[in-house]
């Protein structure tokens, strides 16, 4: 494989055990994928299928069990900052501002106060929270919360975003608005994404690389490369391809989803 043509993250048949003997769970089973640079995939399986599992090695919060996790051809040994992660909750600094929360990655870093206060509010400024700089987060609602997550994630500048079904609390409305939102910042700002969610209609509207989990142990499946990423005509989710394709996934998640609750009744 050339240079250019050499993923920015790859998972070289990477396995994960939790536990050992008799209450083991084999969370995955020996799984290769690679994510190319400026991709946004979305991992989208049933409940327990290791799709966290997985973000969670490729953010270094853990280790695989076989294989290895590689970011640009190297191994990945634990967090880095070229790796932002965004959680299903904003996890906010609540003794913060909302702009010391997104200047606290380049303060940490050894940025001047002064410089790491402009990057923030350029980020606040692009999700749309510049005039709530000053605010704390408990005066924030749950959108306007990851939507400063967002933001903070970004300061640091990674090259790879790592997002945990970020919008997965958050009420239909505001969770479209944000998908829209998220769909802008990537267009402008063309960061890799790994994205997971539980909705199909997200994962299409949202990806240029679908990617779709067995349940456990987790494997792929299936992976689709869907064309919605780049547009943002509205009327999308109505398009006769966007349904063609959202009832092929729908009907490969069937029997994995059946399969996932008999797993959960039988622990």
């Amino acid at each position: 494989m050339s240079a250019a043509a050499a993923p920015k993250a790859r998972f070289d048949q990477v396995s994960k055990r939790f536990g050992e003997g008799e209450r083991a769970v084999q969370a995955l089973e020996p799984i290769t994928l690679d994510i190319a640079a400026n991709a946004f995939v979305c991992l989208v399986g049933p409940s327990g299928c290791g799709k966290s599992t997985l973000l969670n090695l490729l953010a270094g919060f853990d280790t695989p069990t076989t294989g290895q996790v590689l970011m640009d051809g190297l191994p990945v040994r634990g967090p880095d900052a070229r790796r932002g992660v965004v959680f299903q909750q904003g996890a906010l600094f609540t003794w913060m501002t909302v702009l010391d929360n997104v200047a606290f990655g380049p303060l940490a870093t050894g940025t001047p106060r002064a410089e790491a206060e402009r990057i923030a509010m350029g980020f606040l400024e692009m999700v749309g929270l510049a005039a709530f700089a000053r605010r704390y987060p408990y005066e924030l609602s749950g959108g306007m919360q990851q939507r400063v997550g967002i933001a903070r994630a970004l300061a640091n500048d990674p090259e790879i975003l790592l997002m945990d079904e970020p919008f997965a609390a958050l009420d239909a409305q505001t969770r479209e608005l944000l998908q829209e939102e998220i769909k802008r910042i990537w267009l402008h700002t063309r960061k890799t994404v790994l994205w997971i969610t539980h909705s199909i209609e997200e994962a299409l509207f949202l990806a240029t690389d679908i990617v779709v989990m067995s349940a456990r142990p987790g494997r792929i499946k299936a992976r689709f490369a869907p064309t919605f990423a780049q547009s943002t005509a509205p009327g999308l989710a109505t398009s006769a391809e966007f349904v063609r394709m959202k009832a092929e996934i729908v009907g490969l998640l069937h029997d994995e989803a059946r399969t996932a609750q008999r797993q959960e009744e039988a622990r």
